[in-house]
């Protein structure tokens, strides 16, 4: 069977079986194609609650199944592979956070919305790249505990100084493989491009960038752009995807190694076995987890949305 003969069979049993299948914005471009709906991981779980599907597959990762399926508890939820985790949403458990919680007593816990549903239910607000400078700026709080990237809390702590973050050794494995000698040896070989990161960077990555933003900001900056030439300092997928939307335009890998394993394990194949129920798994969450757990998603809502 052809790339584009599974595709085709992909998409006539996903309307025979009622499913919507979600893609974050990492995993193959020949997932897209199939996919009902790309993007990050809190837009994805808002579309699967949105969807009048009953069955939502979730290319990506265990912490985005888990999210989808707390703002979707009434709809069946699968991660086509069992294995794809985040090795940052592993960093921090339930146990670490009521750790923290003790020796910082009356601050609130604020974390990466990469985090599992376990420690959701002792977290107060989540917040996503995109949203965190606006959730936490809304916050009444001028102190604060958060979790699990550190990177990402640098960033946020230089847009906003008067708040004070405590912030717990932890960050994403594949963005912080490149560093600023890679910035320098890009910009070296395409001096005219412009740097687009992740705040899930270095601080000296980002502080040597031209834009720094979540995926789905990266992406639409790149688009909009009348710049010609770009240096993607995301996981590479990204750079391949601007490629398609925007062939008139070059993209560069800010490094080569910026590639998450966990995002790959995920085939077009594993979405034909979980629409045949060969494969994948059914992601089950407790009442009371699904309960706690949304309400620091609420929350998010509530400050910034």
């Amino acid at each position: 069977m052809t790339v584009k003969e599974l595709q085709n069979e992909i998409l006539r049993i996903k309307k025979e079986k009622d499913v919507c299948i979600l893609a974050h914005a990492y995993q193959s471009h020949e997932i897209w194609e199939v996919a009902d709906y790309v993007g990050d991981s809190y837009g994805l779980s808002l579309k699967a609650k949105e969807t009048k599907n009953k069955n939502v597959i979730m290319c990506g990762v265990r912490f985005m199944a888990e999210t989808c399926k707390i703002l979707s508890p009434d709809k069946k939820v699968y991660l086509p592979n069992s294995d794809a985790g985040c090795p940052m949403a592993e960093q921090f458990t339930k146990e670490d956070a009521l750790q923290l919680k003790k020796q910082y007593p009356g601050l609130p816990l604020v974390a990466y919305i990469n985090t599992s549903a376990e420690l959701k239910t002792v977290t107060e607000v989540v917040v996503t790249s995109s949203s965190a400078v606006k959730i936490i700026q809304n916050m009444d709080e001028q102190e604060m505990l958060f979790v699990p990237d550190c990177n990402l809390g640098s960033w946020i702590s230089q847009k906003l100084p008067d708040k004070k973050l405590h912030m717990i050794k932890g960050g994403c494995p594949t963005h912080m493989r490149i560093t600023g000698h890679d910035v320098e040896e890009a910009k070296a070989i395409h001096p005219d491009a412009l740097v687009l990161v992740h705040p899930e960077c270095l601080p000296e990555v980002t502080a040597m960038s031209d834009y720094i933003g979540s995926t789905t900001d990266i992406m639409k900056f790149a688009k909009e752009s009348d710049a010609k030439e770009f240096i993607i300092g995301t996981e590479n997928s990204i750079k391949e995807h601007l490629q398609f939307e925007c062939p008139e335009k070059m993209f560069y890998p800010l490094s080569k190694t910026t590639v998450c394993m966990n995002m790959k394990l995920t085939t077009l194949m594993d979405v034909y076995n979980t629409l045949m129920l060969r494969s994948g798994e059914e992601i089950i969450l407790d009442p009371t987890t699904i309960y706690d757990a949304r309400k620091c998603i609420d929350n998010m809502i509530k400050l910034g949305g």
